[in-house]
């Protein structure tokens, strides 16, 4: 380790890996909420946050699992999974009375037609004001899983069986994944929030 009078030890935040203060600095405004998105190995968690004076402070927040009672059968990771919601929260958010947004990845690299960015999108399609590139964001058959029911035609029932044997246990067929998107974007449409 480092020795000297000039030597300053980082925030433990920081020499952890998990927070970035250079970005968060710039993010972290008073007049501006934040839409957070953290994706783990198993579900999505997307938040609008505001900083108060005690730290920050959660107006609207969305769970993938909040999906799952709506009658969500497929992944709760997956980018339709992340996209509706994002959706979700963005209508809470809406309901709370922020309108503005400011995305925040936290430590995830900006990649073109990342999960990241379909929730920038599925926020931005609930009605929340969040500044994006249209160019970054996945194209609209990777969000409500066109892409997934394509490759499952192709398949023969063995391989259909073997790598989408989830989807099947839970009563949903591939192929049906782009209908089943819509059914729960409505859904969500029409729930009070």
């Amino acid at each position: 380790m480092a020795q000297g009078s000039k030597y300053k030890v980082a925030f433990r935040r920081r020499r952890e890996g998990k927070t970035d203060y250079a970005a968060r600095g710039k993010l972290v405004d008073v007049d501006k909420s934040r839409l957070v998105v953290r994706i783990s190995n198993a579900n999505v968690i997307v938040q609008v946050i505001n900083v108060g004076k005690n730290g920050d402070e959660t107006v609207a927040s969305a769970h993938s699992k909040e999906l799952n009672k709506l009658g969500w059968l497929a992944g709760n990771k997956n980018t339709s999974a992340v996209y509706l919601t994002a959706y979700l929260c963005g209508k809470k958010a809406l309901a709370a009375g922020v309108d503005y947004a400011v995305a925040d990845i936290g430590l995830k690299s900006p990649i073109k037609g990342s999960k990241i960015f379909a929730a920038v999108k599925g926020a931005a399609d609930a009605g929340l004001e969040v500044p994006y590139g249209e160019s970054i964001v996945p194209s609209e058959d990777r969000i409500n899983g066109e892409h997934i029911a394509e490759y499952a035609e192709s398949l023969d029932d063995d391989e259909l069986e073997k790598r989408f044997s989830q989807y099947l246990a839970k009563g949903l067929q591939p192929t049906d994944l782009p209908k089943h998107f819509e059914e729960i974007k409505n859904k969500i449409d029409e729930a009070e929030v």
